[in-house]
């Protein structure tokens, strides 16, 4: 005989239910230290992957996002939220954010993405497994190519500028390796720091006259203030060569880099992979798989130069 349960019953039964239900999802919370295209970019692949593993972000898990507008406090302020918040997975973006999560927690698995030396930033103790809580892909790029590609722009570019961020730790390391690896085809590296956004046209106004072309990594700072940058490239006729391949279409010249989207599919990849069960000290940290080289044969002509044919044709995207 079928039995009615009372409505009291049933709405406790049906409440009891929807609590076990909300206490078996998985939640991610997500981090970037700024939000500029790369970045931007990064975080887009990590949800595309988590959605084509069934963790569509909003619908199958809880999901959350916050910028730190460029601000190391409030990276901080960030992480101790989200470590209070107690997800499964925290997403850091970029060397800041990655910092500032690691600092807040020894517990919840951290994946870190668009960082480029974790050992030297302290994120983790090796490249191989047995980092705790943590891992991550880094956006690291072999320094010796980014010089071929400063010639192939400018083959008689002696003195190259870089400015950056002196507070970025994978800005000091890149200026570090590259003036090592200039010296070695007997080139020099002129070094621009610029502490803060509003300091990166000054820094680049200091080079005019001292350098050939300008380099600049996947610096933070430079990246969200480029527009500045390429306004003085142009009015002084110093051509500017990236490794941040979505800096072409703002006005770089040339760029290899990584694919950011791609290294958030990767990274979405690892954050997957935990949220089945596996730790994240057991994943050994990666180097983005992807590299793609991009041309702006508009900025060349403002920056007065001539590129090649060869050049054009190896680019696997010509922004006229």
């Amino acid at each position: 005989m079928l039995k009615l349960f009372k409505p009291a019953l049933l709405a406790a039964l049906v409440s009891l239910s929807c609590t076990a239900g909300a206490a078996e999802m998985k939640s991610v919370a997500v981090t970037a230290i700024v939000d500029h295209p790369a970045l931007d970019a990064a975080r887009k692949g990590v949800e595309d992957e988590l959605k084509a593993a069934g963790f569509e972000p909003g619908k199958q898990i809880k999901y959350q996002f916050q910028s730190a507008q460029g601000n190391t406090a409030t990276a901080a302020q960030i992480a101790r939220k989200f470590v209070g918040d107690q997800p499964d997975v925290i997403v850091a973006i970029a060397t800041p954010s990655a910092q500032a999560v690691v600092a807040a927690t020894r517990t919840i698995p951290v994946v870190f993405t668009a960082v480029t030396d974790p050992v030297a930033a302290k994120l983790v103790k090796s490249w191989k497994t047995g980092n705790d809580n943590v891992t991550g892909v880094s956006d690291m790029l072999q320094l010796s190519p980014q010089i071929d590609l400063i010639l192939k722009v400018k083959p008689t570019a002696k003195r190259i500028g870089m400015v950056y961020s002196p507070g970025e730790v994978n800005s000091t390391i890149v200026a570090k390796e590259l003036k090592t690896e200039l010296a070695k085809r007997g080139m020099t590296l002129v070094e621009a720091p610029a502490a803060r956004t509003v300091d990166i046209s000054t820094a680049a106004k200091s080079l005019v006259g001292k350098v050939d072309a300008i380099y600049t990594n996947t610096d933070n700072n430079v990246v969200s203030s480029y527009e500045s940058l390429v306004g003085v490239a142009q009015q002084a006729q110093i051509p500017l060569i990236s490794g941040d391949a979505s800096l072409v279409k703002r006005g770089a010249i040339a760029a290899m880099g990584m694919s950011y989207y791609d290294l958030g599919r990767q990274t979405g990849k690892m954050v997957v992979r935990i949220l089945k069960g596996e730790k994240a000290g057991d994943i050994a940290p990666e180097v983005g798989a992807k590299q793609e080289l991009m041309v702006n044969a508009g900025a060349a002509r403002k920056q007065g130069v001539t590129l090649s044919a060869a050049l054009l044709k190896e680019a696997k995207e010509v922004v006229k």
